[in-house]
């Protein structure tokens, strides 16, 4: 998930403050030190996240665009200048640009907005452009929310009393509210001062940029393991009380299955998972791994001289045309597999299926999947030329039958029609009549069109009495039995108005 850096470099961030009481620094000064302190922390635990570097004031200037050196996103701090006032309009205006540009509008991003709560006065002010909302036309509109995914963090240089005192934290709400909703308002706690900034930074990685550490399972083998980026919770629509779901730090794969059966599933999010080298014998002693211990773990692992199961994994996936499935967490399961990257890198990935038991219709229920040893024939056949998927399904679904559709009068006249032009033919097209019938009647209920069954009813009672003395006499007892119905279907009838319900030929006691 990418990162804009959105920095304030007006002037009001030069108001001084003192540190520790014996030390004057600026405000300016005191968010380059928890930039700082963010950078470096990602380039320790984030190394693969892409960063750009914005500074603002009544306009903006992209000083570093998206990268993963973040050598050169501290050096451009270090060269940050001063300018006028402040305009976050603007500035926002230039995140939507620079973005798009860079990823387009699916990608989710994360906006990092560091700045001292002083949005200026007048025209171009944070305060103005809100309440000037509702007089905007569509040439000049809010550039909130983003037109993509976005999070928004506001890590403020100043106290929440410092805030409240004016409206400046009822404008950073709004703007939260703007956005989303999907962030955060940072504060400094107590005195301006280098400790109380990072603090605040802390608190800001502890939620957005903490890597997440897993194990990942498989019988007896095991490997730990960062699934980047941070798998984000779910919520799941349908329940009553919905809960996020989270990803469990206990990754448990529970069978292994064909590219070809799982074919290209539906997906919420996909993410590397990368192993991660433990120097067990330290934790095993007690004490915490030293320097040299962790710089000889980590030249084993580079060297390829520790063994680790998440490598066997990647290899075999990749060697043998398999996706394995794995548990995340009660009734939520995702797929493990090789991708390539170019011809000569490939990745272990992670994609996350939808929350519940049953996430791939054409696999069915994954807690009822089973190994083929355990079949009492291989479902493949001996030269692998069929699939047992996808499962047939016991309820037919409605998208694979016949929908009927009325957009035009002479549709729905035409199948009015055909029920008539079969009842003249009574009994020999009784099968086709009431086949006819039934689909009529069927999506007259599932319309709520009740007028049509009444008027079908009326019309097959009227050719009831234009019947010929010639007609056979079953054809009388089918057209009155056919209007009896459809009439109870009209008038609301809970046994006869069923959607599953079916008219069936009258039995008689007639021969032709």
């Amino acid at each position: 998930m990418p990162t804009v850096v959105l920095m304030d470099v007006s002037l009001s961030m030069t108001r001084p403050v003192w540190s520790d009481g014996v030390e004057e620094i600026q405000r300016k000064s005191l968010a380059v030190h928890g930039l700082s302190m963010l950078f470096e922390h990602m380039a320790t635990n984030y190394r693969l996240e892409f960063t750009s570097l914005v500074a603002f004031s009544s306009n903006h200037e992209l000083m570093v665009p998206f990268t993963r050196d973040y050598n050169a996103l501290q050096e451009a701090l270090s060269v940050l200048q001063d300018y006028d006032k402040t305009c976050l309009e603007s500035a926002l205006h230039g995140v939507n640009t620079i973005v798009q540009h860079e990823w387009g509008s699916s990608c989710p991003c994360q906006v990092v907005l560091v700045t001292d709560g002083s949005f200026g006065i007048g025209k171009g002010s944070l305060r103005h452009s809100l309440h000037t909302l509702k007089q905007r036309g569509d040439d000049k509109k809010f550039p909130l929310p983003f037109p993509f995914p976005a999070k928004l963090f506001i890590m403020c240089v100043a106290n929440a009393e410092e805030l409240q005192l004016s409206d400046a934290m009822d404008n950073l709400e709004e703007l939260l509210r703007l956005s989303g909703g999907d962030g955060q308002i940072f504060t400094m706690e107590g005195p301006l001062c280098l400790k109380s900034v990072q603090a605040m930074f802390g608190r800001l990685i502890d939620q957005a940029y903490s890597p997440f550490h897993a194990t990942l399972h498989c019988g007896n083998l095991s490997s730990d393991v960062q699934v980047f980026p941070r798998p984000e919770p779910v919520v799941v629509d349908e329940e009553v009380d919905p809960l996020p779901k989270t990803v469990s730090t206990d990754l448990e794969i529970v069978g292994f299955i064909e590219i070809g059966d799982i074919s290209s599933p539906p997906v919420t999010s996909r993410h590397l998972v990368l192993p991660i080298a433990v120097n067990k014998e330290a934790d095993d002693v007690g004490a915490g791994p030293t320097e040299e211990a962790e710089e000889e773990a980590s030249a084993s692992q580079m060297a390829g001289k520790s063994p680790n199961f998440c490598v066997l994994l990647h290899g075999s996936l990749k060697v043998e045309g398999m996706v394995a499935l794995v548990q995340l967490g009660p009734e939520w399961y995702g797929m493990l597999y090789s991708q390539a990257d170019s011809k000569k890198k490939s990745n272990l990935m992670m994609s996350l299926f939808e929350p519940g038991p049953e996430p791939l219709p054409w696999l069915g229920k994954v807690s009822q999947l089973g190994p083929i040893s355990e079949a009492a024939e291989n479902p493949y056949g001996e030269d692998d030329s069929k699939s047992p998927f996808p499962l047939q399904l016991q309820v037919k679904r409605s998208y694979a039958q016949n929908v009927t559709v009325w957009i035009k009068a002479s549709g729905l006249q035409t199948d009015v029609q055909k029920i008539l032009r079969n009842a003249r033919k009574l009994p020999e097209k009784t099968q086709t009549f009431y086949k006819e019938l039934n689909r009529l009647r069927k999506a007259a209920l599932a319309f709520g069109f009740w007028e049509l069954l009444k008027g079908v009813a009326d019309l097959l009672e009227r050719e009831c009495t234009l019947l010929p003395d010639s007609a056979h006499p079953d054809a009388a007892f089918q057209l009155s039995h056919a209007a009896k119905q459809l009439k109870l279907a009209s008038n609301g009838d809970s046994l006869y108005a069923a959607f599953d319900h079916n008219i069936a030929p009258m039995h008689t006691d007639f021969s032709s």
